[in-house]
């Protein structure tokens, strides 16, 4: 239980540490937030591979699954991702066809109706990710 509470403390701390210097510094240029996001950077992981070393590092002993219970957890898996991913995707197509879309209609308002089907479609990315992790739920 100590090791965690020391763990998330020293997790806490480094982002709070950097950010905090940054913060209290009186020049704040680019190049000294870069350099605090890549103290923040360094110090997180350092203490997140630290913590998994203290966390894991006695013995192992797997537990009895059955069958079943395995894949049903890779369904969930697998759902999750395809969602999670064709969102992530869908969101990038949207961001770049809508600020194209708005560029073009500013120059030209006719063509309003076809920027929206543009921007539908990439749209529609995200709901066939949707409807693929139904289909695997299902």
């Amino acid at each position: 239980m100590k090791v965690q509470i020391v763990t998330v403390i020293a997790l806490i701390l480094s982002i709070v540490i950097p950010f905090g210097s940054f913060l209290i510094s009186r020049k704040k240029t680019r190049k000294s937030l870069k350099t605090t996001l890549a103290c923040n950077i360094f110090f997180f992981f350092a203490i997140l591979v630290m913590a998994d070393i203290m966390l894991f590092s006695g013995k192992a002993y797997a537990a009895e699954e059955t069958a079943s219970a395995s894949a049903e957890g890779l369904r969930y898996i697998a759902a999750a991702l395809s969602t999670g991913l064709s969102c992530i995707g869908g969101g990038i197509a949207v961001a770049s066809a809508a600020s194209a879309a708005l560029g073009a209609m500013s120059e030209d308002s006719s063509i309003m109706g076809k920027a929206l089907i543009f921007v539908a479609l990439a749209e529609g990315i995200a709901l066939y990710g949707l409807i693929v992790s139904f289909t695997i739920l299902g």
